[in-house]
């Protein structure tokens, strides 16, 4: 199909020496691969009818243009490489009775999975009314890309998956995160070109380098090379063998191009028992004590026409083997006479009445016996949709500090995860992109190591933490290993985690419509850790202040996401402890990895956290009964200035009745009871009065606050501190008071709010705003001509 030679060659020829070379003749006298043929034609025309047609699914009569949907929805130009190289997984799965499951990088080749899902019976076991059988077969044509049937794209409600199929570039990530800790498991992984040219992609290439054989499973990765995207070639599809040899090989694969489409079943099978046969040899080397050091793994890459077995040209355009092909091939069959016909006789084609007996109402038995057995079939795999278990976890009581001390909120999470890993030697990893140190978390290199294999120091140790600097990396092997029963931890610097936010939201999306099926049983919850935060990036600058990741948590469904801001090491411990317990949610904690102090003993800690906010009463005037303002904080540095205003006030406005409050889950504030957490409207003006000034000083931008409290009663009373996108290289309180959050700030805006309504604060007004506003401008001054805070300022406030 491609050349490999040309007048612009740069590489040498004798790099094709790299490519896998094999035998594929010897294996037609060996095995009966006419099954796996009637399988295709099967698959290829269900994938093609299931795009076009509404009635007449069997072609029991002549078609008409009234058998054609109205809406043409679908992608056809992967299909028929899905369906060649699921045949092939089911063929290896019925010689070596292996566990395995596929993962779909081009997700918008639905109909090739439904199809073999339909076939093989899986999709009757979770939707009966898509029974193996005439009818069933009708409904599952009809059904595709129709009103409450299946989409053009895979997802959560289609068996097998753990891969939301819209946005590319992440199905070889999510098929690593799958194997780690399964030992038996291969998971075949479908790249598509175009996908294939993502950077998530780019770097989840390397995944096997985190992957020690003697305690996972293995992927096959297959790049689908067929050509074209939507309307262009692809950069993988102008790479010649040679090319592809030279890249793969540098990546650290054995690269075997599978192409002869005169006998690609041969070619295919012969390759797939080739690459099944490297991973039991890495395998069983390392399983046996003497491993292979940096083992160079198989993978496949298929060139087969986009659009392969389909119309090959249409109006003197050619749409087989090129982009025209990549959705709907013939988008006016229903219109033009030149397009129906051209659609007739493609369906006609696969001859789906000799594979089909409407006698028996069943398929023929030689298309059945390119099965494998039920209980081995790829979309009844249990660990795809029934794995979870939950974990060890160790009595977190036993390490809370003791108010007063210092602490920091990343350290004794450390200490946590150490334990946690202890009791849980295979079911839980961290996932941090070169981080663990750097946010404080660096505890848990105690009890286990770093999972790198092509390192002499840590190669063949195992260990349950992997750091590859490529956020996207991190977030697919966790999504990989949490839809497969286990359960992880995603620290990262708050700015970069911003990286993976499309990713989260189709995850979000995953356990969405995962959660509304019958048959999706619970999952561990996904953990986020922001660290490294905004307010203590004085020292890196502008591009690493950024707490926008919960900007767009917020937006997804409430009843999965739950957020927390706590204030103290004490509510931190007690937090992670609660999210990896929790099943079915994304969980977001933002903590500070530097020593801050520990306001709450144990005890408060843990009823401040069940309750998601509490009043402080340590910092309040009377405990806070009667205020005439509430401070809140959110957030661990905003907390602090919203405790040294509370003291600062006490000294030099004692007129002023204050309550402090904290809120350490946000997920409380939202009214009319949109989230699980809501406070009803008696409990959160028991916290915050009704009607009273509140100023909120919040953790991140202000924006955040504003959405989540618009509908509360009587929400013009609240002021909104927060980050304005002011930052650099400056000193920690700089960067506080340039964004108004400083406990001067907090001062200011109480004051503004209060006097209006105090008569005796009001003849102060004046005066206490100018004092507040000279020592910011006093502090400017410090910082200028010693570039660094005055130590006062770190104190522990007193009251």
């Amino acid at each position: 199909m491609h050349s490999t030679t040309g007048l612009n060659m740069t590489i040498p020829e004798k790099v094709s020496d790299l490519l896998v070379k094999l035998d594929t003749t010897e294996i037609r006298s060996k095995e009966d691969l006419y099954p796996l043929e009637l399988l295709q034609r099967a698959t290829n025309y269900l994938a093609a009818s299931m795009i076009f047609l509404q009635k007449n699914t069997l072609l029991e009569r002549p078609l008409s243009k009234d058998d054609v949907k109205e809406r043409l929805l679908g992608h056809w130009g992967t299909c028929p490489g899905i369906n060649l190289i699921y045949a092939h997984c089911n063929h290896l799965i019925r010689k070596h009775s292996i566990p395995m499951f596929l993962v779909t990088g081009p997700g918008h080749g639905a109909p090739a999975c439904l199809a073999n899902l339909f076939i093989e019976g899986s999709l009757a076991k979770f939707y009966p009314q898509y029974s193996v059988n005439k009818d069933g077969l009708n409904r599952l044509i009809k059904n595709f890309s129709w009103p409450r049937g299946f989409p053009s794209h895979v997802n959560s409600e289609v068996p097998g998956q753990i891969h939301e199929g819209g946005e590319l570039g992440y199905a070889l990530s999510v098929s690593f995160g799958a194997i780690m800790d399964n030992p038996d498991l291969i998971v075949t992984c479908i790249v598509g070109d175009g996908e294939a040219e993502t950077g998530p992609t780019a770097t989840a290439w390397h995944s096997y380098k985190f992957i020690d054989p003697a305690e996972s499973g293995a992927v096959i990765p297959i790049l689908h090379d067929n050509g074209f995207k939507i309307s262009e070639e692809t950069i993988y599809g102008a790479m010649d063998d040679t090319e592809l040899s030279t890249l793969f090989t540098g990546f650290g694969y054995q690269v075997r191009i599978v192409s002869d489409l005169n006998d690609i079943n041969a070619d295919m099978a012969t390759s797939m028992e080739w690459a099944y046969q490297e991973i039991r040899r890495i395998q069983t080397c390392a399983r046996s004590g003497n491993p292979i050091y940096k083992p160079r793994w198989p993978m496949l890459v298929l060139r087969t026409p986009k659009g392969w077995t389909g119309p090959r040209e249409l109006h003197g355009q050619r749409i087989e083997g090129s982009f025209r092909s990549h959705q709907v091939p013939l988008p006016h069959a229903r219109v033009d006479d030149d397009e129906f016909r051209l659609l007739e006789s493609w369906l006609k084609s696969y001859k789906f009445h000799e594979l089909f007996d409407l006698s028996d109402n069943s398929f023929i038995m030689e298309v059945l016996e390119a099965l494998p057995k039920e209980e081995l079939r790829m979309g009844i795999r249990k660990e795809t949709y029934a794995a979870y278990e939950p974990l060890d976890l160790p009595n977190c009581k036993e390490l809370l500090v003791q108010k007063g001390d210092n602490e920091s909120c990343m350290k004794i999470t450390g200490q946590y995860c150490s334990e946690v890993i202890k009791m849980n030697p295979k079911r839980f990893r961290i996932f941090s992109p070169d981080e663990l140190v750097s946010n404080k978390l660096d505890a848990t290199f105690q009890v286990t190591n770093r999972n790198f294999q092509w390192s002499h120091q840590t190669s063949n140790k195992g260990g349950r933490i992997a750091e590859i600097l490529s956020e996207h990396t991190c977030q697919g092997w966790m999504q990989g290993y949490t839809l497969t029963g286990r359960v992880a931890l995603f620290p990262s610097y708050e700015t970069f985690l911003g990286i993976i936010i499309t990713m989260m939201i189709q995850y979000a999306k995953f356990i969405k419509l995962g959660m509304e099926t019958s048959w999706r049983l619970p999952i561990g919850s996904f953990n986020y850790i922001e660290t490294s935060t905004l307010w203590r990036q004085e020292h890196n600058g502008f591009s690493h202040q950024n707490p926008s990741f919960i900007n767009n948590l917020i937006n997804m469904k409430y009843e999965h996401i739950r957020i927390y801001l706590p204030a103290d090491a004490n509510c931190s411990l007690i937090t992670i402890a609660h999210c990896l317990r929790a099943k079915n949610y994304i969980n977001l904690i933002i903590g500070s990895k530097n020593p801050t102090p520990v306001w709450l003993s144990p005890e408060e800690a843990e009823n401040h956290c069940i309750a998601g906010a509490s009043v402080w009463k340590f910092a309040s005037t009377d405990d806070g009964l009667d205020p005439d303002v509430v401070l809140v904080g959110c957030g661990t540095e905003v907390t602090f200035e919203v405790i040294a205003a509370a003291s600062l006030l006490k000294k030099d406005v004692p007129e002023l009745r204050v309550r402090v409050a904290n809120v350490t889950d946000l997920m409380i504030l939202p009214g009319n009871g949109s989230h699980p957490h809501s406070l009803d409207n008696e409990a959160f003006e028991s916290l915050f009065t009704n009607d009273k000034p509140i100023i909120f000083n919040f953790h991140g931008y202000p924006s955040v606050i504003r959405t989540l409290l618009f509908d509360r009663p009587n929400s013009q009373r609240i002021t909104v501190l927060g980050y304005k996108e002011e930052g650099t290289t400056t000193t920690p309180f700089k960067m506080l008071t340039a964004n108004g959050t400083s406990r001067y700030d907090v001062i200011i805006a109480t004051i503004h709010n209060v006097s209006k309504f105090h008569p005796k604060l009001s003849i102060r007004t004046h005066e206490l705003i100018s004092l507040y506003k000279h020592k910011i401008v006093e502090h400017d001054k410090y910082i200028e001509k010693y570039g660094k805070d005055p130590e006062h300022l770190m104190d522990k406030p007193e009251f």
